[in-house]
């Protein structure tokens, strides 16, 4: 097969299998992953997903909570989709793109690849040597300069994923920011952490063989999920160790302390704004005030925090 290699990189030898053509969030689609880990998985596997935990992940394959239910960013993501990957195409005549099926690396088929767009020999070829990933961004937090592999680190995972799938060594990641700003990125294959996130993949499969439930973490998908586990309610006392209760109350305290003394901060930074708009520091934002009939109403954080 021919690729893209980066010097000194080289992807597994077996070639993938494909699973089928499905459309992502259908119930085909939810079937072909569930017993294996798909690349918008991985992340949460890894630790690194802003939107799953690995706690959560461990509990939806053991079908104890629904599929993740569709939410207006996923729903906006997959409608812009087919136009952010034809703008790719106009933009690179010099590549034959086509759309992809969903894979399986053919010596661990729980290991699965649902790319975007295959970048392929000659059009109809039945094997890629790049792949295309869409995304779209409220904004330009997390996303570096243009044409590096400076992307968020859950949709680099998710890259890597799919390279190590299908054995190809290029990854172009397009985003649209803030639905008119147009960039690519190129994620190149690295045999370490692919590597590595085959070995963690492999062990979180094997824990849910065993049903070995992760620790709780402080993920809020981690505490979504808790409540969602149980169903009903019995009039009863349960008795809980006095670790456990010391923990809690610890953080109940530290929570309050927390909310105070971020109330004490931003009553500083609003009463040096004033009727003014924005915090800022060696002119990067610090925070926004909003205004409702006059008043302030809030102050809001910049997305990206310097301190130095």
């Amino acid at each position: 097969m021919t690729t893209t290699a980066q010097a000194g990189a080289s992807a597994p030898a077996a070639g993938p299998t494909v699973l089928g053509w499905f459309e992502p969030g259908h119930p085909d689609w939810h079937a072909a992953r569930a017993n294996g880990i798909g690349g918008s998985e991985i992340a949460a596997v890894m630790g690194i997903s802003p939107h799953e935990s690995r706690f959560s992940l461990w509990h939806r394959k053991q079908g104890l909570i629904a599929p993740v239910e569709e939410s207006e960013e996923m729903f906006w993501g997959k409608v812009h989709e087919p136009a952010i990957c034809r703008r790719f195409a106009q933009l690179h005549p010099e590549f034959a793109v086509d759309i992809s099926p969903t894979y399986a690396a053919a010596d661990r088929p729980w290991q699965i690849a649902n790319p975007d767009r295959l970048i392929v020999p000659a059009p109809g070829a039945d094997h890629p040597v790049e792949i295309v990933e869409a995304k779209t961004a409220r904004d330009d937090h997390g996303w570096g300069k243009a044409s590096t592999d400076d992307i968020p680190v859950h949709y680099r995972a998710q890259a890597l994923w799919y390279l190590d799938v299908l054995q190809v060594s290029r990854c172009h990641v397009v985003v649209l920011i803030a639905g008119s700003e147009y960039r690519e990125y190129v994620v190149d294959y690295d045999e370490t952490d692919a590597l590595a996130m085959r070995e963690a993949g492999a062990e979180f499969m094997r824990t849910i063989r065993r049903h070995e439930r992760p620790d709780i973490d402080g993920h809020a998908a981690t505490f979504q999920t808790i409540k969602a586990l149980p169903e009903g309610q019995d009039d009863i006392d349960i008795e809980v160790s006095q670790a456990d209760r010391d923990r809690y109350f610890a953080a109940l305290d530290a929570a309050k302390a927390a909310d105070a003394e971020k109330r004490a901060a931003a009553g500083v930074l609003l009463d040096q704004i004033g009727t003014g708009r924005r915090a800022v520091h060696d002119r990067s934002p610090v925070a926004t005030r909003t205004v409702r009939d006059g008043r302030t109403h809030s102050l809001q954080p910049a997305r990206t925090r310097s301190t130095s």
